[in-house]
């Protein structure tokens, strides 16, 4: 025997050539696999067979050097033999133990869908999910058993009967057959019977009555089987001891067609292959590290291949060992056995790595943004009408995909998340242009990309400040002034659509990219900390506290003694005469309102010290951030079943609001609360719903307005254009394609009708945009346990952008509800988008290196091969850039920022940079 395993160790280390043996995980280095390309068509490759003499009635495979050419042949090939196209396998491991006078059965020790799980026999349960760690010893004598054992191949049974009474043929005496054949057939005892049996006696009863019919399940099984993907077949592993052998039966099938064996497994499924291993007593622990070396071959990428389309036994040796070639050593004396690896987060394909192709940012190739929605026609609105072309067969599909429970929490979510940014940049913007705007947003039903939402960014806030400073100035009228330039912005973006101007989106780099989020995420952060900053202004705290002195604390209201003109004034036009009022029994208001000052040790500088304001909306602000960002991540937890954690964690913003607004309303603290208009009316009374766009200004004012309109159709169309490029990256899946064009012409025509109407001008929101894709990303639900779920892609659609701008619509009638919500709520949410956005930018992973010593960085794939030095000097000029916008957006000449993020090029130091 040593000399057998001598000789096979030598034939392995001659064909490995000089490379390193591992054994224990599997490895990928470079050998392709198409398990998740299915072969469903009836082509087939011809090979010629001329050129083999080692052909077999058609049955062997082509003679190699290598195993590795062997199995790359055998995976190259395409079979018109539906019965060789691989599937899904879930492999089943029975052990059984069979002694003289002693009535046994087979008894399921473990299983796998893609990690193993074994029976706790003391818990009487089913142990986590764990890579399996095999021994050196357990695999070569696999290989031999194959080697050595009887191989059958697409083999015609319909019942375990007629399996047994094939595999037993062999060199075997007729007693021993027989036994052989009755120990295969005997009963098969699964973990979920298990549970039913050790019920109370009437259960138990039961679902004895149960166990005797065929497939019965439980809701166990059923709860497993929503793991199992559609289409799974069953590879069933049957090894044990037998005291009537004094060697080991070994038998290795593949049946086809494949067949439901009743009993046989767990779940109800068909079953495909069976690998049968009975021998001498006193060799249990041997058989059963064989029959685990079997299973978790099966559910190798490559094996499993192997496995489906052998035509012989050499090429499911020549499997063996590409798996030998391929699998890692853990020292023995450095590593415990008895330790269960956790299952990976991602589990890398058996796919070579192509060191060209690894760029800075992704694992996966970063193709930038070209494609046909990007390729200029050269006809007059070309590129919109490919678009409404490509988007036009989906329109119907973009309210039918929305039934679904994720897009209710994902529309609420984005309602409650779009208040903030009304009330912070709609409340900046009424205070920049002395309210004569109307706060108003709107929603397209007609984008190309419905997943973009639309408002009022930072930039056009600036854009605001200055034309209203330059019209306050100079004597103009601001709204006709603005409506000019509004309509001159909104041709402009128009004749863009034209000609196709779009298609220079395929020009902006990721770096370009991750350079404008990150600003926009810190803006929202920005602003968030400072309303909440700004709070301390209007709830100030009393710095001159003394407990011994607090009977004596008072504010009252007195007539001021010295007023000003303008006192004096307001007095004289609303007929107020200051000595006939009773100054010391006016209320706040009413003291603010008549103009009268407050005296004493509790008054602040605009009233009495209102206690415990500024900290509780402290405590909201915070509490809101940290609630949310731990139910959104509640999804990862062990509590619960699979979808109550989903559930919470898609409501998750909107748990949170509820529980906020829930406390503050229960303690009473006077917060201050979310203020919405109980009517559709403009701002000012002195101005309607339509603005003339000549007004009171001059003529010429309409031309020359054509200057400002080109600096803000570059602000539009880039952040626009930025925004949809980071939505419509690859690695959202996005299935229905984009419409830079179509979303472009959408903006510009709302553009003038807003310009018209006294609206603010809105475009693409990147945080809330970023938001809401996040809100609906879809993972897959069957997934091995284990196993981390897929991402799938988004679920695009078009009813959460629309409910969420009728809702606000609707929020006019709905005051006596929103009322309620604290404001300091709505700032937490506000940062909350803006730190959860951050994530997936590589940049901010980047920034972290530098206080990182080299033994605790994560293990990026960039880190593997280039310099660290050269990464962080990458990282240098992007954060230079960063800053320089930062400066740029907070001086006076911040509505061109968008114009210098444009031209942040990437640096060409780095591979795929």
């Amino acid at each position: 025997m040593l000399s057998s395993y001598l000789i096979i160790f030598i034939s392995l280390w001659l064909h490995l050539g000089h490379r390193t043996l591992y054994i224990g995980v599997h490895v990928p280095i470079g050998k392709k696999s198409h398990r998740r390309h299915r072969h469903h068509g009836h082509r087939h490759r011809k090979r010629s067979r001329e050129l083999d003499p080692g052909l077999d009635d058609g049955r062997e495979s082509p003679t190699y050097y290598t195993p590795s050419q062997r199995v790359q042949f055998l995976l190259g090939t395409e079979d018109d033999d539906e019965e060789h196209i691989p599937h899904d396998l879930f492999t089943e491991l029975d052990e059984i133990c069979l002694k003289d006078g002693e009535d046994t059965e087979w008894r399921e020790t473990a299983r796998w869908l893609k990690f193993e799980e074994d029976v706790e026999d003391g818990g009487e349960r089913w142990s986590k999910p764990y890579v399996a760690t095999l021994s050196l010893h357990s695999l070569f004598e696999l290989r031999s058993c194959i080697l050595t054992g009887i191989v059958l191949l697409d083999m015609r049974a319909s019942s375990v009967e007629e399996v047994a009474g094939i595999e037993t043929v062999g060199p075997l005496g007729d007693e021993v057959r027989r036994k052989v054949r009755e120990s295969l057939l005997k009963q098969h005892h699964h973990q979920n019977q298990k549970k039913l049996a050790n019920r109370i006696p009437i259960v138990r009863s039961f679902a004895d009555k149960k166990q005797s019919e065929p497939q019965s399940t439980d809701k166990n099984d059923l709860h497993f089987m929503k793991k199992i993907p559609p289409g799974a077949e069953a590879s069933n592993v049957l090894v044990g001891e037998a005291e009537f052998l004094d060697k080991p039966v070994v038998a290795f099938v593949r049946l086809s067609p494949a067949v439901m064996l009743n009993g046989l497994a767990e779940v109800p499924i068909v079953t495909r292959f069976l690998f049968i291993l009975l021998g001498p007593l006193g060799k249990g622990p041997q058989y059963h590290e064989i029959g685990r070396s079997i299973a978790t071959l099966m559910t190798d990428e490559v094996f499993h291949d192997v496995a489906y389309k052998a035509k012989d036994r050499n090429d499911l040796i020549a499997g063996i060992d590409e798996f030998l070639d391929q699998v890692t050593v853990l020292p023995p004396g450095e590593w415990d056995p008895s330790i269960r690896i956790e299952p990976p987060k991602n589990v890398p394909s058996q796919v070579s790595l192509d060191l060209s192709l690894i760029n800075l940012g992704d694992d996966e190739v970063h193709e930038g943004h070209g494609g046909p929605e990007l390729q200029r026609t050269g006809r007059f609105c070309g590129g919109l009408l490919l678009d409404i072309k490509r988007k036009a067969p989906h329109y119907l599909s973009d309210y039918t995909d929305a039934l679904s429970l994720q897009c209710l929490a994902s529309f609420l979510f984005l309602y409650c998340a779009c208040m903030s940014p009304v009330i912070t940049f709609g409340g900046l913007l009424g205070e920049a242009t002395e309210g004569r705007i109307v706060r108003h947003h709107a929603y397209s039903l007609f984008a190309g990309q419905p997943l973009t939402i639309l408002g009022s960014t930072g930039p056009v806030l600036v854009f605001e400040k200055i034309l209203y400073k330059f019209c306050k100035e100079y004597g103009l009228s601001y709204l006709s002034l603005r409506t000019c330039i509004g309509l001159w912005t909104a041709f402009l973006c128009l004749l863009l659509v034209a000609t196709d101007a779009s298609s220079l989106v395929c020009y902006i780099t990721r770096f370009t990219e991750e350079a404008f989020a990150s600003l926009i995420c810190i803006i929202f952060i920005y602003e968030a900390l400072e309303k909440l900053i700004h709070l301390g202004k209007h709830y100030p705290i009393n710095m001159n506290n003394n407990l011994d002195k607090l009977t004596r604390y008072s504010c009252s209201c007195v007539e001021p003694p010295d007023p000003s003109n303008a006192t004096l004034r307001y007095w004289e036009q609303n007929n107020i005469t200051a000595s006939e009022i009773y100054w010391e029994a006016l209320e706040v208001k009413d003291c603010i309102k008549r103009r009268g000052e407050f005296v004493g040790s509790a008054c602040g500088p605009h009233g009495p010290y209102i206690p415990d304001v500024l900290f509780w909306s402290v405590v909201l602000f915070f509490s809101t951030v940290f609630m949310s960002a731990f139910l959104k991540e509640f999804k990862f937890t062990r509590y619960f079943p699979t979808k109550v954690r989903a559930v919470i964690s898609d409501f998750a913003v909107f748990i949170t609001i509820f529980t906020m607004v829930l406390v503050d309303y229960v303690l009473g603290v006077p917060s201050p609360k979310l203020k919405v208009p109980s009517v559709f009316k403009p701002t000012r009374d002195d101005r309607g719903w339509l603005i003339s766009p000549l007004g009171g200004n001059p003529w010429w004012t309409t031309i020359i307005t054509v200057i400002p309109a080109l600096l803000c159709t570059i602000l539009i169309f880039m952040d626009q254009q930025i925004t949809a490029v980071i939505i419509n990256r690859k690695e959202h899946k996005l299935k229905k394609g984009c419409g830079y064009h179509l979303d472009l012409f959408v903006v510009g025509i709302m553009l003038g009708v807003c310009s018209i109407m006294g609206l603010p001008w809105f475009v693409a929101a990147t945080v809330l945009s970023i938001s809401h894709v996040n809100s609906l990303k879809l993972e897959s639900e069957c997934s091995a346990p284990g196993e981390q779920p897929k991402f799938l892609g988004i679920r695009e659609q078009r009813f959460t952008g629309l409910m969420i701008f009728l809702l606000m619509g609707c929020s006019v009638f709905m005051t006596s509800v929103l009322k309620y919500i604290p404001m300091p709520v709505l700032y937490g949410v506000f940062l909350y988008m803006g730190a959860s956005s951050l994530r997936g930018i590589q940049f901010f992973d980047r920034l972290k290196l530098f206080g990182m010593p080299a033994k605790h960085q994560p293990d990026f794939i960039y880190l593997r091969y280039v310099p660290l030095r050269k990464v962080h000097l990458f990282t240098i000029i992007q954060l230079s850039c960063l800053v320089m916008l930062w400066v740029i957006k907070t001086s006076n000449y911040a509505i061109v920022f968008p114009m210098m993020v444009r031209k942040c090029l990437s640096p060409s130091f780095l591979p795929g940079s």
